[in-house]
């Protein structure tokens, strides 16, 4: 297990990193990237969408261009609160949620869309966060999920072996089947420096 897989180290350095999150974030996970994820999934304007991991919302920009609610959950309030700046706290379009990913507080069946980018790579235990992906979506719902792909160096994967979960589409074959999903498909993305740095992952629900 990495360095920042440990929820309470992961919480501490994004005290830290919130602080210059939005400036940092463009080169590796940038508004190109987020539009090729965003077309990957069917949405309707009323669609219930869940934000995992919603850090400062810069998925939640590029989902309010398609939906005209979005549920933010993020376990860091120094994240959140950035969030707050940009969206407001209360009664704006975005509903937050200080929260775990591997315990949504969420009824079953409850969103149509499940969004989570750059927050599977802190989880502890990501299967067990994909199985409440999959409980809180509906029937037929989609999910996406972005996170690290493996490097190819061995220099490199020593490194994120480290750090945080990296993965390729073969462990993401077996967390999303280990999670109960049964239709899923892997697409990698990334900045022109690295076209392959992201693997995202699209999943139906079963019906």
């Amino acid at each position: 297990m990495g360095v920042l897989e440990d929820k309470s180290r992961a919480r501490t350095f994004y005290k830290y990193l919130s602080k210059v999150y939005d400036q940092v974030n463009p080169f590796i996970w940038n508004e190109e990237m987020r539009t090729e994820a965003l077309g990957l999934l069917d949405f309707e304007p009323d669609n219930r969408v869940l934000d995992i991991g919603c850090g400062t919302g810069f998925a939640t920009e590029g989902l309010l261009n398609h939906v005209d609610h979005v549920y933010g959950l993020d376990q860091s309030p120094h994240q959140l609160e950035k969030a707050y700046a940009k969206f407001g706290k209360r009664d704006g379009p975005v509903t937050f949620h200080l929260g775990d990913a591997e315990r949504l507080p969420f009824r079953d069946d409850t969103f149509d869309v499940v969004w989570s980018s750059g927050s599977i790579e802190y989880w502890p235990n990501p299967v067990d966060a994909l199985r409440e992906c999959r409980r809180v979506a509906k029937p037929g719902g989609q999910v996406l999920v972005v996170g690290p792909n493996y490097p190819n160096s061995s220099v490199f994967q020593r490194l994120a072996d480290a750090i945080m979960l990296f993965y390729d589409e073969s462990e993401a074959d077996r967390m999303f089947r280990d999670a109960g999903f049964t239709e899923f498909e892997h697409h990698t993305m990334g900045p022109s420096y690295n076209p392959e740095i992201a693997i995202t992952t699209v999943a139906q629900v079963p019906e």
